[in-house]
C-alpha cells in the first residue's frame, strides 16, 4: 500500500511539471490562433475591402467589423494579460485568522488534506495547509502545479501559465467573456468566405490566403462553442457565489454561508462601480470598502453561521 501511494504522489509531481511546461505553449497558441484570425479577418477580408471602396454598403460594413474586432480584440488581450500577470492572491506570511474567524469558519470542504494547526491543536476548525505548512484562510486551497496555496482558488488553467483565485478571477471572466463575443463576430464575418469553399463558383485570393482563412473560420467556431459552455458554467459559480473547487466539494452541502444573492455574489466578484465591471481593474474606492476582493475576509450569512453551533 506504501509502495503504491508513493508511486501516484510521483505521478501526480510528474503530471504537474508537465503543467507547467505546457502553459507556455498554450500562450504561444492563443497569440497564433490570434495571429491567424488578424490575417484572415483585417488583411485578407475586410482590409482590402474597405481601402478597394468597391461600393459603399460594403465599405460600412467592412469599416463596422474592422472596428468592431479590433475594440473586442484590445479587451480580448487586455484580460488575458491580466489573468496571466497578475497574482491569483497568496496567502500573507505568518497570516493568523481573527478570533471572530476561529470561531465561525467551520468550512467541511477538503477536510481530509487538512489537520489541526501546530500553533493551535486544540482548535481544529482552523484549517492548516501541510504541505506549505502554513494556516489558511476562508475558501483557500493548495495549487499542486503553482505549489503553494491560493485564495479562494477556482482552478489552475494552462492557456494562462497560471491559477485563477481571488485577485484574478474577474479578470478570467471578461477574458472568457471577450474571447466568446470576438470568436464570435469573426465566425460570422468569415462565414461568407467559408461557404464559398463548397460553392462552383472561383473563389479569389491565394492558396495560402484561403487556406488562413479557412483555418481562422474553424478555430474560431470552435473557440465559441466551448468558451461559451465554460462561460455559461462560471456565469452559474458567480451566481451562487461558489467556485469551481467548491461547487464539486460542497454537493453535499444543503445550503452555502457565502450566498448572499445573485446582487451581491456579483458585487463580490466584479465590484460595485459599474464603470469598472466590464474591464480588467478596479476602482480604488471598491479596494477600499470590499475586503472580499483582496481574498482573506468573505462576507457570510448570519442566520447560517448560527446554525453551525
Amino acid at each position: 500500500m506504501y509502495r503504491s501511494g508513493t508511486v501516484m504522489a510521483w505521478n501526480v509531481f510528474r503530471f504537474c511539471t508537465a503543467l507547467r511546461g505546457l502553459g507556455s505553449i498554450m500562450i504561444l497558441l492563443v497569440l497564433g490562433v490570434v495571429g491567424v484570425t488578424y490575417y484572415a479577418v483585417v488583411l485578407t477580408s475586410y482590409g482590402p475591402t474597405l481601402i478597394s471602396g468597391s461600393g459603399i454598403l460594403d465599405a460600412l460594413i467592412a469599416l463596422a467589423v474592422l472596428v468592431l474586432f479590433h475594440c473586442l480584440l484590445v479587451m480580448l488581450l487586455w484580460s488575458y494579460f491580466s489573468v496571466v500577470f497578475t497574482d491569483p492572491g497568496s496567502v500573507p506570511p505568518n497570516w493568523k485568522p481573527d478570533l471572530d474567524e476561529e470561531r465561525d469558519d467551520t468550512d467541511p470542504l477538503t477536510a481530509s488534506e487538512f489537520g489541526a494547526s501546530p500553533a493551535d491543536s486544540t482548535n481544529p476548525r482552523v484549517r492548516f495547509c501541510k504541505k506549505c505548512n502554513q494556516l489558511k484562510p476562508p475558501r483557500c486551497h493548495h495549487c499542486s502545479v503553482c505549489g503553494r496555496c491560493v485564495l479562494k482558488m477556482d482552478h489552475h488553467c494552462v492557456w494562462v501559465v497560471n491559477c485563477v483565485g481571488a485577485l484574478n478571477y474577474k479578470y478570467f471572466l471578461l477574458f472568457l467573456f471577450y474571447t466568446f463575443l470576438e470568436t464570435t463576430l469573426v465566425t460570422l464575418a468569415l462565414l461568407p468566405q467559408f461557404i464559398a469553399f463548397f460553392s462552383d463558383g472561383e473563389i479569389p485570393g491565394t492558396p495560402g490566403t484561403l487556406a488562413t482563412t479557412f483555418l481562422a473560420f474553424v478555430f474560431n467556431l470552435a473557440f465559441a462553442l466551448s468558451v461559451l459552455g465554460f462561460l455559461i458554467m462560471h456565469i452559474s459559480l458567480v451566481a451562487g457565489n461558489t467556485t469551481t473547487i467548491e461547487a464539486y466539494e460542497k454537493k453535499t452541502t444543503p445550503k452555502w454561508r457565502y450566498d448572499l444573492g445573485r446582487k451581491r455574489n456579483f458585487e463580490q466578484v466584479f465590484g460595485l462601480d459599474k464603470q469598472y465591471w466590464f474591464i480588467p481593474s478596479y476602482s480604488e474606492e471598491d479596494l477600499r470598502r470590499m475586503p472580499a476582493l483582496h481574498g482573506l475576509e468573505y462576507p457570510s450569512k448570519p442566520e447560517l453561521e448560527s446554525q453551525e453551533f
